[in-house]
């Protein structure tokens, strides 16, 4: 059984910076893509960035592109996710995801799914 929990999460001003992560535990993610969400209140879950996780690539939602950094720590079995430049609409529950089968921009392609940790940036 697959565990992901989220950490890092707060309340920080515009402008400012957070750096998320999730640990992975309970199995091996070597071929797989793990993935960062967020959910605001009364919107949809967006896509916010995923990273290979053997071979390192990136992706990045539009709107965070040149703000965020995910990387990964294979050894930790931990990927973080660096925000920069923060703006209060960036205020939302980010939750990470593992266990690719379909589009990594789908969360409906993901299979496992940690708690989810809070960001609240004030403006």
């Amino acid at each position: 059984q697959a565990q992901l929990v989220e950490s890092g999460g707060g309340l920080v001003q515009a402008g400012g910076s957070l750096r998320l992560s999730c640990a992975a535990s309970g199995r091996t993610f070597s071929r797989s893509v793990m993935g960062w969400f967020r959910q605001a209140p009364g919107k949809e879950r967006e896509f916010v960035a995923g990273i290979n996780w053997s071979i390192g690539t990136t992706y990045y939602g539009d709107s965070v592109k040149g703000r965020f950094t995910i990387s990964r720590d294979n050894a930790k079995n931990t990927v973080y996710l660096q925000m920069n430049s923060l703006k209060s609409e960036d205020t939302a529950v980010y939750t990470c995801a593992a266990d690719l089968d379909g589009s990594i921009f789908r969360s409906s392609s993901y299979r496992y799914w940690g708690q989810g940790t809070q960001v609240t940036v004030s403006s």
